[in-house]
């Protein structure tokens, strides 16, 4: 796919566009479907498309792997600290109403902080897993390649040192 033109350039166009309506839906969640799992999903979604297009090198590139592990501890931490501050406010873990001003902008503000979170973790996990199983089959011919030469590198010793000692015999 990374010499067919056409879809490099839809590519390059839908991308943008999937990642803008990963932001509504999680954006959206407050009032309707949607919330932070779907659209750590979506997100995700156009990083994995970009690396089947243009391939696991670039992809890796654009979201490397420290980069990753760093969002994935960060959307734990978000969700995680945002019912720690509940608490530290004197209300119950996740209870949102000791946030804001008044409970109903508390509750506006807490599921946000959760939503993104969560989708945050999501769309890092699902890239990592996308990553991990991607690569695995260049590692796997890598493998076939070092054990390749390796049983080379063996049979050539093997028939160096029977040389040497038909050559000790005569």
């Amino acid at each position: 796919m990374q010499d067919d033109v056409v879809i490099r350039v839809i590519t390059k166009v839908m991308i943008p566009a999937v990642m803008l309506f990963a932001l509504y839906v999680q954006f959206h969640g407050d009032y309707g479907p949607g919330g932070g799992f779907q659209a750590g999903v979506i997100f995700a979604a156009a990083f994995v498309l970009n690396a089947m297009v243009f391939g696991l090198n670039r992809g890796r590139h654009v979201w490397p792997a420290g980069l990753n592990l760093l969002a994935i501890c960060a959307g734990v931490l978000l969700y995680g600290l945002t019912g720690i501050a509940s608490m530290l406010l004197g209300a119950n873990y996740l209870d949102y109403d000791v946030l804001g001003a008044t409970p109903q902008s508390g509750q506006h503000i807490g599921i946000l902080l959760v939503e993104f979170g969560v989708g945050l973790t999501v769309a890092s996990v699902m890239v990592a897993l996308f990553f991990t199983f991607a690569g695995r089959l260049t590692h796997i011919r890598l493998m076939a390649k070092m054990q390749a030469h390796e049983e080379a590198d063996q049979r050539k010793s093997k028939r160096h040192s029977e040389s040497k000692k038909k050559r000790a015999h005569k």
